[in-house]
């Protein structure tokens, strides 16, 4: 999950970007001519600036229409070059403007064309795949998050929220010891990864958008399951848990997508397990959980200030709740760790019992409700539901459990003075049982 100010998807441009927009209008207009093409009329050509969504996926969807057109003559002649042992001319992509101008170009096309961009010839493809379009557009605030959630063993889709897409990964190849354990999902950078155990020792899996695949035989410098956990652009923080032997830890690691490295962080104040993360305000929340004694919630807190490098616990951060005097013969392990997400540095969690959305007040140290769930958000002790930021906006993502089948449905609501005001965003026949979601934003 991204707790970084961000927004769905770049619908504005930053307003440093704006002359370069027009520059960049200018500059696919005076290359239809340069080209020997009509140039087009005002009325014919939408401009890289719109104020409502739906023009400006269309905008996007022109540009890369644009780049496919330009390029189509050089992908031909860049193949030809290759096939010679000349490649000197593909270097520049879209040579008739240069590199840094193709970059830029491409910087605000969506993600989602990056497939088709990639497939023109091998310098997109080369450029694509080595990631540095995801970098730049992170310093240039350009984020779009899809979500990516998993609904049967093994197989993982994805949701582009603005296209109303969905997309299947490649599945999986793992034992069944793999497929049966608990799993825990996290996505950083341009990589998804989900955490397992096989028949000997916990495993990483890593997808990579770059590549459209999994790898495994990442390791922590601690394996652990049952941990919390949140990212924040490139890096992601891992907390607390439980060893292969079933101890629970309080010890913490960061990794760097950039370097594929785990980093060992100072240990929290208290062990715990099936707790949950976020990033809040530049700093590291572990929430919830269970103690060491493996029988009650733990209702503190912890806050990890990255900068000064230390813990401090917050009593009482997240007292008894989810109707919990009503269950009481329940063990602790029966109900799923806090369903809890940030927005614009705001925390809300989801009370599934009262189906109730909360929101944390920071100052008083308590949580006041909001409103309530959708009303498909059904789960079994919050386990089977997604309660997700995604950029400026909550996603919840969940169904009614029926014989032979069931219905997934992705709700959203941006946050604002009122009660949840629900916007259906898909709803498609699948499992309806969500066993691990991620938020990517790149």
């Amino acid at each position: 999950m991204l707790a970084s100010p961000s927004y769905l998807v770049s619908l504005e441009l930053p307003s440093s970007c704006e002359h370069e927009s027009k520059w960049i209008y200018t500059t696919f207009n005076f290359i239809e001519l340069s080209n020997g093409k009509r140039r087009l009329d005002d009325g014919e050509w939408i401009s890289l600036r719109k104020s409502s969504k739906q023009s400006d996926v269309l905008e996007r969807e022109e540009t890369m229409q644009g780049l496919h057109d330009l390029s189509l003559s050089q992908a031909d002649q860049s193949d030809n070059q290759d096939h010679n042992g000349d490649q000197s001319d593909s270097s520049s992509l879209i040579h008739q403007i240069g590199r840094d101008i193709s970059i830029n170009c491409l910087l605000h096309c969506s993600r989602s064309d990056y497939d088709s961009i990639a497939s023109l010839n091998r310098s997109f493809r080369s450029l694509i795949r080595s990631g540095e379009l995801y970098r730049l557009r992170r310093q240039m605030g350009i984020i779009e998050h899809w979500v990516y959630f998993s609904c049967n063993l093994l197989e993982w889709e994805a949701f582009d929220p603005i296209r109303r897409r969905w997309m299947c990964l490649p599945r999986m190849t793992s034992n069944e010891c793999f497929m049966c354990s608990d799993k825990e999902s996290l996505a950083v950078g341009t990589e998804l990864l989900v955490f397992g155990k096989e028949i000997m020792s916990h495993v990483i899996f890593r997808y990579s958008i770059l590549t459209n695949s999994w790898s495994s035989g990442m390791q922590m410098n601690t394996p652990r399951c049952l941990f919390g956990s949140a990212s924040l652009g490139e890096i992601a923080i891992i907390a607390g848990g439980c060893d292969p032997q079933g101890n629970i830890l309080n010890s913490a690691e960061l990794y760097n997508s950039q370097t594929g490295t785990w980093e060992p962080l100072p240990s929290m104040n208290k062990k715990r397990k099936m707790c949950s993360g976020v990033f809040m305000d530049g700093k590291f929340y572990v929430i919830g959980g269970i103690g060491a004694s493996n029988a009650n919630f733990l209702t503190c807190g912890e806050v990890y200030d990255m900068e000064r490098r230390i813990w401090h616990e917050i009593p009482n951060m997240f007292p008894a709740w989810n109707g919990e005097a009503g269950v009481a013969g329940a063990p602790a392990t029966a109900k799923a760790p806090p369903l809890v997400a940030v927005i614009k540095n705001e925390l809300y969690a989801a009370y599934y019992a009262e189906n109730e959305v909360r929101k944390y007040d920071k100052e008083r140290n308590l949580w006041v409700a909001v409103g309530r769930l959708p009303e498909q958000a059904i789960s079994m002790n919050g386990w089977g539901l997604a309660f997700r930021a995604c950029g400026d906006r909550l996603i919840v993502i969940g169904g009614p459990r029926t014989l032979g089948g069931g219905i997934i449905e992705l709700n959203s609501w941006v946050p604002d003075e009122g009660p949840p005001r629900w916007n259906l965003l898909a709803r498609k026949r699948s499992g309806s049982f969500v066993y691990n979601c991620a938020v990517m934003g790149c």
